[in-house]
């Protein structure tokens, strides 16, 4: 019989290649960092087991997934497994907790002359784990750096070997305007992401000062609280230069990564939706006069950009900083001046960057 690995982190920090044999409803809700999804039963096999489970039992279940997965069915599944072991022969098969499907994988490859072991415990056995990195992450030393909307923070995290770029494990930019032209990661990918970027920083950690929301997901409340009690480097930068910021980062950034997403013609026009309608999820705190006016400047700016003048967007981001944003952060600031650390730096990007590395080089 194939053998069981008890459940391991070294397989995520390792990256190695991981089959998750689960359905594809359940691989869409969270899977594993690096996993390739080749399931044992597809989403309407698995609900039909799952019924037969619950009315008649165990062993009827078992009987009629073997019924609905045999034949040319049984066979391709087979097939895509071999195909991917063959390019990953050290990959390693694992369910939602480490028993029958894996195990029924395991036994199927063997018999077409392929051992394989599986992860005991499964998934479950690792989300756990994963988790649990992360509540002890809590206890590390953090920075966390903090700064107004355009500050370049995420770029100064990224330019540190110990950052941890909470955007970028949430597939998402943090902001009604973040949302990228792939799908955010769900609370479950999120908190996987992060255990996994957490895997290789057992020291200090370097963080950028987030809302607890991104996107779809929820920094998890341990980890949330350790954050608002951090010390913190604050960058302040003139609004000409964050203006530079956001135009290459949402605009000229963005309609990149829809081209390459969506191609050109499609690409253009789901980006200018998106920009519209983050414009429109904020109508509630801009009010309606603000809104369309900046609805008009956002409309004018398109214009201009499809005739090569991406710059003219700095009419509407102007007044969006100046008028929302940057009063919604100042007022987030002096709540925080009552219980956070104080900071230990404010100053331009680059000596809020060296200040962090300064922190960095310090002892604990």
């Amino acid at each position: 019989m194939p053998e069981a690995l008890p459940p391991s982190l070294s397989f995520i920090s390792e990256a190695r290649p991981l089959i998750d044999v689960r359905a594809p409803i359940e691989f869409a809700q969270g899977s594993l960092p690096g996993a390739v999804n080749l399931p044992l039963m597809v989403d309407e096999e698995r609900r039909q087991v799952g019924i037969a489970y619950k009315q008649q039992g165990q062993k009827a279940a078992i009987a009629l997934g073997e019924q609905l997965v045999s034949g040319d069915i049984k066979q391709a599944r087979i097939a895509a497994w071999k195909a991917y072991l063959c390019e990953h022969p050290d990959a390693v098969l694992y369910c939602f907790r480490g028993g029958l499907r894996s195990q029924i994988t395991q036994q199927w490859l063997q018999a077409a002359g392929i051992s394989t072991p599986r992860i005991e415990g499964g998934w479950k056995a690792m989300r756990h784990a994963l988790c649990q990195r992360i509540e002890q992450a809590a206890e590390q030393p953090m920075l966390v750096v903090a700064g107004l909307t355009g500050c370049a923070k995420t770029t100064l995290i990224n330019q540190l070997e110990n950052g941890v770029d909470l955007e970028a494990c949430a597939h998402h930019k943090g902001s009604a305007f973040g949302r990228r032209p792939e799908a955010p990661a769900t609370q479950i990918d999120f908190e996987h992401a992060l255990g996994a970027r957490l895997l290789a920083l057992p020291d200090k950690l370097v963080i950028e000062d987030e809302s607890r929301q991104i996107g779809n997901a929820n920094i998890p409340l341990t980890f949330w609280h350790a954050l608002q009690k951090a010390p913190r480097v604050r960058i302040e930068m003139p609004l000409d230069w964050r203006l530079d910021q956001l135009l290459n980062d949402y605009i000229i950034e963005l309609e990149k990564e829809y081209t390459a997403y969506c191609g050109a013609q499609e690409g253009w026009t789901l980006m200018q939706r998106q920009l519209g309608n983050a414009l429109i999820r904020l109508e509630k705190r801009l009010g309606n006069a603000r809104l369309q006016r900046l609805q008009r400047l956002q409309a004018l700016a398109f214009k201009a950009h499809a005739e090569g003048n991406p710059q003219a967007h700095e009419a509407w981001l102007a007044p969006l900083l100046t008028e929302y944003y940057d009063p919604l952060y100042r007022y987030h600031l002096e709540r925080q001046q009552a219980s956070a650390a104080p900071d230990i730096h404010v100053g331009d990007w680059e000596s809020c960057l060296e200040a962090a590395r300064q922190w960095n080089a310090g002892s604990r």
